[in-house]
């Protein structure tokens, strides 16, 4: 008579009737007819089999594991615009990503090149019951809607490129993008997170104008700057960017989430803090600037910096003081990283989900603004990461009324000194780029329960 067994999930056959799983069967079935122990036991492997079917799909993100942590972002962003939760397994081989399996998942992994490893209902159980234990530095936090992205940008060709918008492209995360009419339309409100591309909201056009005033770009994008804010009713760009920022700030105290890099961060905090202020020299705005403007920054209307001092020196490519380009000392591309810092998954799920990755040090990069004075930072901003021997913070987070926002600091983080007209980084060169990784971890987080953001 042949003898069914079980092994590996696959069904064998053995034909001798005196074998060892035969005879035990036999033991514990005595008294019954072989064709009655036949039918028990092929129905007892037929549930043993569905029972150990494997019924989750992990996307590891550990550096060993993962092929292409970016694009790992976007099939998980797919599945949740799918309507299908995902599990984010903070500290987890470097912040993995669980969900149920399909056939479907499988193929899209499989197509976009994302490392992936299947797992049954018994060895999921195991691990969210590891992770769950409190002397792990771990969590699992759910993941329940795809958010709606939306990039402030200008619709024309910039002489530069976007870090946030090369990723999400790579990674096939869909976004929109929108400038200032939608924003002073009100639009801000059919989205969930939005990212300010690099902008100066100051109305002194990027600062550009010791170096590139003469060059057809600029006096391209300052006309188009100028009649877009007559068009909409300002008599200065100045003044229709503070609209703007306005309207950004308004946005982020209902509850909306902003991300910003570069230039985008502290020209936005400026400009508010100099709301009632002309900061702006003639060759900006076409009259003088108020006398002795720095005493009337009002500091209280930031998000993020306070006690900054501005720079009047309309030839330097600089801000104010909160930037620490000028101020770090000399470092190269092969010395120059910062250290992302470590909370606690269970306590502190926010920061920690928005520094997941799958190492601590991560290559610096510089921009217009690379990073910021700690001494320029208010006392409830949290640091995300910094860079302890030039003594300076370079991704930075916090809350305005029921929202969120993140600051990011330098230009693009796998091309270390990126200049005004270089050509952009090709992301299939880099596709497990721990400093691209923390613009994702930003894209996800406000899929989080909603009680974890606020915890």
């Amino acid at each position: 008579m042949t003898t069914t067994y079980l092994f590996k999930n696959k069904i064998f056959y053995d034909k001798s009737a005196t074998s060892p799983l035969r005879r035990l069967w036999r033991f514990l079935f005595s008294g019954w007819s072989d064709s009655r122990v036949s039918v028990l036991f092929i129905l007892f492997l037929l549930f043993a089999a569905q029972i150990s079917k494997a019924s989750y799909i992990l996307l590891p993100m550990d550096a060993e594991t993962q092929e292409n942590h970016l694009k790992a972002y976007g099939i998980t962003y797919w599945v949740l615009d799918k309507n299908q939760k995902v599990k984010w397994l903070l500290n987890y081989r470097g912040g993995a990503f669980l969900m149920e399996d399909s056939e479907l998942i499988r193929r899209e992994c499989q197509i976009r090149g994302v490392s992936f490893e299947v797992l049954s209902d018994a060895k999921t159980e195991a691990l969210l019951q590891e992770i769950s234990s409190p002397s792990q530095n771990q969590d699992a936090v759910v993941l329940e809607k795809a958010p709606k992205i939306a990039v402030y940008s200008p619709k024309g060709n910039q002489p530069w490129d976007d870090a946030v918008t090369m990723v999400l492209t790579y990674a096939e995360i869909p976004y929109e993008v929108i400038y200032d009419k939608e924003v002073l339309g009100d639009e801000l409100l059919l989205y969930d997170w939005l990212h300010l591309h690099h902008e100066d909201f100051t109305g002194q056009f990027g600062k550009f104008y010791g170096a590139y005033r003469a060059t057809p770009w600029y006096i391209r994008d300052k006309k188009e700057a100028e009649s877009l804010a007559a068009e909409l009713g300002y008599e200065k760009v100045s003044q229709e960017k503070l609209a703007v920022a306005l309207k950004i700030r308004d946005y982020v105290i209902g509850g909306g989430f902003m991300f910003a890099m570069c230039s985008a961060t502290d020209s936005f905090d400026i400009a508010l803090s100099a709301e009632g202020v002309d900061i702006c020299e003639p060759m900006f705005d076409g009259d003088p600037a108020d006398p002795n403007y720095q005493s009337k920054i009002d500091y209280s209307r930031t998000f993020a910096f306070t006690d900054y001092i501005l720079e009047r020196n309309p030839m330097a490519y600089e801000f104010s003081s909160i930037d620490m380009t000028s101020k770090r000392p000399m470092v190269t591309p092969d010395t120059d990283y910062f250290t992302l810092m470590e909370f606690s998954a269970k306590w502190d799920p926010v920061p920690t989900m928005l520094c997941q990755n799958h190492t601590a040090l991560v290559k610096g990069f510089m921009g217009q603004t690379t990073a910021y004075d700690p001494n320029t930072l208010k006392p409830q901003i949290m640091v995300l990461a910094e860079n302890k021997v030039n003594g300076e913070a370079r991704y930075i987070h916090g809350i305005k009324g029921k929202g969120f926002f993140t600051f990011y600091g330098g230009h693009d983080p796998e091309d270390y000194q990126h200049r005004v007209g270089d050509p952009k980084t090709e992301l299939e060169l880099h596709p497990t780029s721990p400093g691209y990784r923390l613009i994702l971890n930003n894209v996800l987080f406000p899929a989080a329960e909603r009680k974890k953001q606020k915890t």
